[in-house]
């Protein structure tokens, strides 16, 4: 069974981070802190999205699925391989896709399951780029979109120049700079 990652997010007022933590401890230190709705923004650590507040009881955004599934199998008898994790989905495909896949070794389904494996594995660390990149632009068009040199840090960002950015953010204020520089952290890496 994997281990169960608590979604966590940050807060801020203005420029300066005042909460950060699980939704339920940003959340009760937001009340600690006696803050009025519209007076700070709270982001999602693993996305950079901005999240509403207050939420309800117990809310924290979707997570990807853990992969392990439990041992019980499932009330209900369903389609396909539940126990295994399958899901059953649409796929559209043209007539010489799906003659090609049929010639496959363990047919349509273990081949198309192969094809993603392989594409998963092949650009893992561009796709942990492209997520960094959209994580940070999110946060910093949320909080710094009227910061001098936005614009510029934007085009840095995006055109994977790390000292540009850092150019740029440097004179930002400092708890931005750290939190842009923890969710960029990946964004230039090859």
């Amino acid at each position: 069974m994997p281990a169960h990652i608590t979604p966590q997010c940050s807060a801020f007022v203005r420029h300066q981070r005042v909460a950060a933590g699980s939704y339920a401890q940003v959340a009760a230190a937001l009340v600690d802190l006696g803050l009025s709705a519209g007076s700070f923004l709270v982001f999602d650590d693993a996305t950079g999205t901005q999240v509403d507040y207050p939420w309800p009881a117990g809310y924290a955004p979707e997570q990807p699925a853990p992969t392990d599934t439990d041992d019980e199998p499932p009330a209900v008898p369903t389609v396909g391989r539940p126990k295994l994790g399958v899901v059953a989905r649409e796929v559209t495909l043209l007539p010489r896709h799906w003659a090609w896949l049929g010639q496959q070794r363990g047919g349509a389904s273990a081949a198309l399951r192969r094809l993603v494996d392989e594409a998963r594995n092949a650009h893992a660390c561009r796709d942990q780029m492209r997520h960094a990149k959209e994580a940070s632009y999110r946060f910093m068009s949320a909080i710094g979109g009227d910061l001098p040199g936005f614009e510029d840090a934007a085009r840095a960002l995006f055109a994977q120049d790390a000292a540009d950015f850092s150019k740029q953010i440097a004179h930002w204020p400092v708890d931005v700079q750290t939190y842009l520089a923890w969710l960029s952290r990946n964004a230039f890496t090859a």
